[in-house]
């Protein structure tokens, strides 16, 4: 049972990374969990129940029915508080969405980008009008239609259009610590740029101003948050995160240093050994023949 379940749960994630999108309805699925990369999907979900949904800095207490955009460049959790919950997801790449040179609407949008509001209150005639595109969608998934991308993605702009139209909403509350729930968000958004995957994408967040920018917040507030809360530097973290990710690199994969430095953001690979010697001592050639 364990093996039948992680090989749907492979099958999930390979179709996912090919297709770039997927649909589905939350009855359907009530027993199956769904895993997959968060930091390369956006999420659309319309859902009815009671829910705890944290979001960046803030904390949205909701029951009803909601449509919820996630982003995945900002970090985001969600409790379940009702025994009943119904609804659909969508997760798509923004490579699918862009495809057809759409490229501005996602991050300048005020439902997904960062400072915005990502949550939006239903009424009954709405998620009537809601639900008929999510289950079209689910139709078009399973069709052999040559051009189903693109009425899917016409669908998901309809949905994103239709939510713009609506006021969000603006029910949440501040999180009691403000520098306990800021540093946990720093350091979900640190770790979501983990594990490095693919030289051709190399890591984009690596200084505590990035991270500030990418939190919507001063760099100085930032440091002062995460240094009350853990005790350190924001860029202590930062550093301690990159060099145990090039120790894995270095150890469980064929690249070449260069390839290495590159895929962790470094200009020059004389930049990454200086920078790599300094905090362990060695050089990476020579970790990389340690283990061995």
């Amino acid at each position: 049972m364990e093996e039948k379940a992680a090989l749907q749960i492979s099958d999930f994630n390979s179709e996912l990374k090919l297709k770039g999108f997927n649909v589905w309805q939350l009855e359907a699925d009530s027993q199956a969990t769904r895993i997959y990369s968060r930091k390369d999907f956006y999420k659309i979900c319309l859902t009815t129940g009671k829910s705890a949904i944290h979001y960046a800095d803030r904390s949205f207490q909701q029951e009803g029915t909601i449509l919820f955009f996630g982003n995945p460049h900002i970090p985001y959790s969600w409790e379940t508080l009702s025994t009943t919950y119904v609804g659909y997801t969508v997760l798509f790449s923004e490579e699918f969405f862009n495809a057809s040179q759409r490229s501005e609407s996602l991050q300048h949008s005020p439902l997904f980008r960062i400072g915005g509001t990502p949550i939006l209150r239903i009424d009954e005639g709405q998620r009537d009008f809601l639900n008929a595109i999510f289950l079209k969608m689910i139709e078009e998934q399973k069709s052999d239609y040559a051009y189903k991308d693109d009425l899917i993605r016409n669908y998901i702009n309809l949905i994103i259009h239709e939510a713009l139209k609506l006021n969000p909403s603006e029910h949440y509350d501040q999180h009691q610590n403000a520098a306990g729930r800021l540093s946990s968000v720093f350091l979900e958004l640190l770790e979501r740029q983990f594990p490095v995957e693919s030289t051709d994408k190399p890591l984009q967040l690596k200084t505590a101003q990035d991270y500030a920018a990418a939190l919507n917040v001063h760099v100085n507030y930032l440091n002062r948050a995460v240094k009350e809360t853990t005790g350190k530097p924001t860029t202590t973290h930062i550093t301690e995160r990159i060099i145990s990710e090039a120790k894995a690199l270095l150890q469980y994969t064929g690249w070449n240093v260069a390839e290495i430095a590159y895929a962790l953001g470094f200009e020059y690979p004389t930049y990454f050994n200086n920078f790599f010697k300094k905090l362990t001592g060695t050089n990476p050639k020579a970790f990389r023949e340690a283990q061995v």
